[in-house]
């Protein structure tokens, strides 16, 4: 049974890449009812669907939605939600009959969610893109990187995840939460590029205030001082300092052995300071020094990868990294003291649940949209080891 703080609430999904799902896993994630509308034979981007952690939390059904029927179909949908999501360039979903206007047409109290890279409008709006891009052009991506050297790609967790689908969350319940008011429903258009723009809010203000240079690895966030950057050990691994405050500063320096060499940072030259911590870690291997920092205030961890990562003490005493259906996987945040959250459901392949999931949502004729085709219902074709759950 959810027990998530979203319980409750309906979500229509059309199924799109990257942010758009990660917006609806986690509404998911947090106990929303979220009907996956996937295209007939779609295939999940892993070899095998459990591994396609964007779709857990929800079911499948699939519909063609150039199909007159499978748009009414959406619509039909639309008017039982609470939500919908879409993550199309600007005009798809008007060109199926299936945009805002039809749907709030049905359901005036409906929640559009709309994730894009370029937005709704503007000269890019309908053009092709990716994370990379979205972040190029906001100036975030100029700002991550060394002194020197060429900006480094944040994965796509600052665009997609962060600035893209984030939004589009937070967009959807202030829509929400003003709809219980109001009684009406609206559009909520999430564009990469703004939130993006809006996550480096704090950059901005010290930059306008003389504080941070508009080059990449000269500031305080950067890696421009040694006592925020990620240095290099004995083994060739990696540990995190990040000491901003002096009494922090003073507790690395102390076991690093530097109390009686370091300069007062404020005075010394950067360079030199970080020769002098730079030398000092590369003595040790990174766990000798895991055990150096323990329990202190220097603000030093160990650089961990994903492999590692859910060993770490603080993370498996929270259960950050659960193990599902055969698959490690992060569980789901933030944490609810009255309403926890679980993972109830595995991915979902396209079309796995369509005959049990419309018939749920109140759709009484699903027999004759399987027979005209309209809607597919996805053959068992699982190996065995995937089929519990």
């Amino acid at each position: 049974m959810t027990t998530g703080p979203l319980a409750g609430l309906r979500v229509v999904e059309l199924t799109g890449l990257g942010p758009a799902p990660f917006a609806a896993m986690l509404l998911a994630d947090l106990g929303a009812d979220v009907l996956r509308v996937d295209r007939p034979g779609a295939r999940p981007p892993t070899p095998a669907a459990r591994h396609d952690l964007l779709a857990r939390g929800r079911r499948s059904v699939a519909v063609d939605l150039k199909d007159p029927d499978g748009a009414e179909l959406v619509r039909r949908l639309a008017e039982r939600a609470d939500v919908l999501l879409e993550g199309f360039r600007p005009g798809v979903t008007e060109r199926l009959g299936i945009g805002p206007q039809e749907c709030l047409a049905r359901n005036p109290r409906l929640v559009y969610g709309r994730m894009t890279g370029w937005g709704q409008d503007g000269p890019l709006a309908a053009t092709a893109g990716h994370d990379l891009g979205y972040i190029a052009v906001t100036g975030v991506l100029h700002a991550i990187g060394r002194a020197g050297g060429p900006p480094q790609v944040p994965l796509n967790l600052v665009g997609d995840f962060g600035g893209g689908a984030m939004y589009l969350v937070v967009g959807v319940l202030a829509a929400l939460l003003e709809a219980r008011g109001s009684g009406r429903g609206q559009v909520v258009d999430a564009a990469i590029v703004d939130g993006t723009a809006h996550l480096a809010t704090m950059v901005l203000g010290m930059l306008a205030g003389g504080v941070w240079r508009d080059t990449r690895g000269v500031n305080l966030l950067d890696s421009g001082v040694p006592w925020y950057d990620v240095h290099e050990t004995a083994d060739g691994r990696h540990l995190a300092v990040a000491a901003l405050e002096p009494q922090f500063y003073a507790e690395l320096v102390d076991r690093l052995g530097l109390a009686d060499r370091a300069p007062d940072r404020a005075d010394a030259d950067p360079e030199v300071l970080r020769g002098l911590v730079a030398d000092a870690i590369r003595r040790r291997t990174r766990d000798e020094w895991v055990e150096v920092f323990a329990g202190s205030d220097a603000c030093v961890a160990p650089v961990l990868s994903f492999a590692e990562a859910r060993d770490h003490p603080q993370l498996a005493a929270r259960q950050t990294y659960l193990e599902r259906d055969g698959v490690v996987q992060p569980a789901p945040a933030p944490r609810f003291s009255r309403t926890p959250a679980t993972l109830d459901r595995p991915p979902s392949r396209a079309g796995e649940h369509t005959r049990a999931a419309l018939a749920d949502w109140g759709i009484s004729d699903v027999d004759a949209l399987l027979t005209a085709g309209t809607v597919v219902q996805a053959p068992d074709d699982r190996a065995p080891d995937e089929r519990a759950g």
